[in-house]
């Protein structure tokens, strides 16, 4: 899932997330260990800010973080949640079971879950919604998740059972996906549901919060449900969630420090000093799922030897753009495993160290050498070494990245142009397979608890939205197609750590950080731990005491 700004059963749970807590001695400012009895929590509105409008909350076309972010936490209730240690745990699904030979996955529903206007949420909105996303012609953006999954049926109003062929981390995808009302959509065409006004207008939801309004480019408005069942958390303590957009990151800040807003989603880098020493707010951080990459069009003849991509990532001081750019919060990157998961391989990408000679070397063996003494190298024809590098408008940082990378390449006679654009343009001209508009771009991407790169780097993928550099290699196609198919760990382990090391070598991205992401968080906010999960992990026990509340 990309991002404008940087989309089971017990024994699969990843590794911890103790490490993923945040703000420190900041927090303890705002009192958020004091004992609250529950009944002084229920009250009072929280106003959430981001630079980015949601543009669609329908499950089942959304493809943005934030819009998954209200999706899961706020506005529908998933067939599973995960837990703080990343296990599944009951949510529309209060059980579930595999048959004997792993070919048929049941779930029993909850029968107290009721969509905001009343009606009982069922088996049959579940399989409504199943069948809609494994239409291509909806263009659900998650249609891997159900690559090994096939048909479903619904036998009883809480009873949905699906065949699937044996996989790995089979349960994931239930994490965040959601039953929708049949009753609302059925008798839209699968390619008509990304205009219907559920997602935008008029969305009905089952979970902690229901739907008030929204303003376009303005602010979404959702409120306490008062009948969400006792067992998944109840009502809300909020009675009311105000989702505000404010494109401008300096408004972002200063409407948080000025208390107008209540939590201020990954904040910049270079604001983090002044929320950490402001009295008014304290700073949340955790390990991320996302990481920032440079993507290189290998259409382009510059980046088809998989040696100048290499002698790119060395030329390019990336542990100084973490430094400098990301102010620290941010790990040193080389695929696309997080460190935090149990499939990391720590030697993957450990021959890419900052290297300007090295990187010189390189290019020059794969013919790019400074033939006139201009101080930019060219290659056999004269062809100079020179391309634009794009990054989407709003986004500070990958415009940074952009600079840096300039700067750094420079130094090895490489010329290149940064350019900003704005986001629905640049996603246009990246993910149009019949465009693919661009030399190379500074983007980020989100990726999932079960990591699936087909999308990124399949061959058959070719065609698709996110193949956007058209890295084709065969020895890949087979690790992706294996490793999904492996379900021991221990199995897949050592077929992980080859393909991340394949990554590592033939450098399709050049990876620049995994994301330590930011959050501001006003201190009259408590009872608020953001983790890999998501930015409002936890929203429905959020809550604000009595004589901190104010109206808005």
């Amino acid at each position: 899932m990309q991002n404008a700004y940087a989309r089971t059963f017990p024994l699969l749970a990843l590794a911890l997330l103790a490490a993923c807590g945040g703000g420190g001695g900041a927090a303890s400012r705002s009192g958020a260990g004091a004992d609250v009895p529950e009944a002084q929590r229920f009250g009072g509105t929280a106003v959430v800010s981001a630079i980015g409008e949601i543009p669609d909350v329908n499950p089942l076309t959304s493809s943005d973080q934030s819009g998954n972010n209200v999706q899961m936490f706020v506005l529908f209730t998933p067939v599973v949640a995960y837990n703080d240690r990343l296990e599944p745990v009951p949510a529309l699904a209060k059980s579930w079971e595999l048959n004997a030979d792993s070919t048929e996955l049941t779930f029993h529903l909850r029968g107290d879950v009721y969509w905001q206007d009343g009606v009982k949420t069922t088996a049959q909105d579940l399989k409504f919604a199943y069948d809609m996303a494994k239409d291509p012609k909806t263009a659900y953006p998650n249609s891997n998740f159900f690559t090994h999954y096939g048909t479903a049926e619904a036998p009883d109003s809480f009873t949905f059972k699906v065949r699937l062929t044996p996989h790995a981390e089979f349960m994931d995808p239930w994490r965040t996906f959601f039953a929708v009302p049949r009753h609302i959509l059925q008798g839209t065409k699968p390619e008509e549901m990304k205009n219907h006004p559920f997602g935008t207008k008029a969305p009905v939801g089952n979970g902690p919060f229901r739907f008030v309004s929204h303003a376009q480019g303005q602010q979404w408005v959702f409120e306490a449900n008062p009948r969400y069942p006792k067992e998944l958390g109840g009502r809300p303590y909020l009675d009311r969630l105000v989702y505000r957009v404010i494109p401008e990151p300096a408004t972002n800040l200063n409407e948080l420090l000025s208390g107008n807003v209540d939590y201020y989603i990954n904040p910049p880098a270079e604001q983090t000093p002044r929320i950490k020493s402001s009295a008014a707010a304290r700073l949340e951080t955790f390990p991320d799922r996302s990481f920032t990459i440079i993507a290189w069009n290998e259409r382009r003849p510059f980046f088809k030897d998989a040696r100048v991509r290499r002698a790119l990532t060395m030329a390019i001081n990336r542990q100084a753009i973490i430094d400098g750019v990301l102010y620290g919060y941010g790990t040193l990157a080389a695929s696309t495993v997080p460190p935090f998961y149990w499939q990391y391989d720590p030697q993957a990408g450990a021959d890419l160290k900052y290297d300007p000679e090295g990187a010189k070397r390189l290019l020059a063996q794969a013919g790019w050498t400074d033939r006139n003494g201009d101080g930019t190298i060219e290659d056999a024809s004269g062809r100079p070494f020179r391309f634009t590098m794009k990054s989407n408008q709003g986004n500070q940082i990958r415009a940074d990245i952009a600079v840096r990378a300039q700067s750094d390449l420079r130094k090895v006679g490489i010329d290149v142009q940064p350019q900003i654009v704005e986001w629905g343009t640049l996603l246009d001209q990246l993910q149009t397979p019949s465009r693919r508009d661009f030399d190379a771009v500074a983007i980020g991407w989100t990726t999932e608890f079960r990591i699936d790169d087909t999308d990124l780097f399949s061959c058959r993928k070719m065609g698709g939205p996110f193949q956007w550099v058209g890295y084709c290699d065969p020895q890949v196609d087979r690790m992706l197609d294996t490793l999904q198919t492996i379900p021991s760990r221990a199995a897949a382990k050592p077929v992980w750590e080859q393909y991340q090391r394949k990554i590592a070598a033939d450098v399709p991205f050049t990876f620049i950080d995994f994301d330590q992401r930011r959050e501001g968080v006003s201190n009259r906010l408590r009872n608020v731990h953001p983790d890999a999960r998501g930015d409002l992990v936890g929203a429905a026990k959020w809550y604000i005491t009595p004589e901190a509340r104010r109206a808005h």
